[in-house]
């Protein structure tokens, strides 16, 4: 089982023109200290274009010919830059994905298949280096739904580079005290609907309070013991889809001991598990 299969639908290989990481600043829910205020933010774009969409502009050398990047990172500012004027903050990351996926596909037309926005929150979790929200939307599953329904394709949430104090290990110096253990997980969230009015200031019921959980998750870890990191990646496994609901499908958890081995950088072990496959 790969990570592919569980996080976003398949693309086809063909040609993408792409922003990494527009930065700028907005509120999007709550921040890392629970209050509605701005966090910095870092949006990345991928156009994928009709199969050699391209040609026309690397043989006439004239950018009219493509998906102008330029104008794709005016209309992502202009979109946060509305809000901001408007005060009307997101109330989730799934909100502000939809409108830069509206906006790409609106600049891109017909000759955009799917749009791709990974959004990265990086002060979003306290004990995290990173918190991001990658969703790819296909051209037919793009817009509203049924009744001012707004549908969201499958998302992948990566929670970076956690650092939790760990009692762990076999060896007698191990268990006298906590050590680091920096670990990654990775939700892999079913497609989703919700209210169109939620996807602008209402709270969203169907997003997941990554926040409340990863704290969770921290409290939890410091009344355990384990001698191996099989054992403790597969309790993390579990934790998550107990303190998650089924809009979660599956989770992967990636676990590194920096100073478990002296001459290699970290020794790790890595899991992947959709939810019928765990016995909670």
């Amino acid at each position: 089982m790969t990570a592919t299969i569980l996080s976003q639908p398949e693309v086809p290989a063909t040609d993408v023109v792409f922003l990494d990481s527009i930065q700028f600043t907005t509120t999007i829910g709550s921040d890392c200290w629970r209050r509605p205020k701005p966090q910095p933010v870092l949006a990345s774009v991928y156009l994928y274009l009709q199969s050699s969409f391209l040609d026309a502009c690397g043989t006439s050398d004239d950018v009219k010919d493509s998906v102008h990047y330029g104008h794709l990172a005016k209309a992502v500012s202009a979109i946060i830059g509305e809000r901001e004027r408007t005060k009307k903050p997101y109330a989730g990351v799934h909100a502000l994905i939809q409108d830069v996926t509206q906006a790409a596909f609106e600049l891109a037309e017909e000759s955009a298949v799917a749009v791709r926005v990974v959004i990265d929150l990086p002060k979003q979790i306290l004990l995290a280096s990173g918190f991001s929200v990658d969703m790819t939307t296909p051209r037919a599953e793009a817009g509203l739904g049924v009744g001012g329904q707004v549908s969201f394709a499958p998302a992948s949430v990566c929670v970076k580079d956690l650092v939790l104090p760990v009692l762990i290990g076999v060896n007698p110096p191990e268990r006298l005290a906590r050590q680091r253990v920096v670990t990654n997980i990775t939700f892999y969230e079913r497609p989703c609907t919700i209210s169109e009015s939620s996807s602008v200031s209402q709270p969203q019921i169907s997003e997941v309070d990554y926040t409340t959980i990863v704290q969770l998750l921290y409290e939890w870890i410091n009344s355990t013991s384990y001698l191996t990191l099989e054992k403790l990646v597969l309790e993390l496994v579990r934790a998550c889809f107990r303190m998650t609901s089924p809009q979660v499908d599956a989770v992967t958890v990636r676990c590194e001991k920096p100073n478990a081995i002296s001459f290699a950088h970290v020794s790790g072990v890595q899991m992947t598990r959709r939810r019928e496959q765990v016995n909670l």
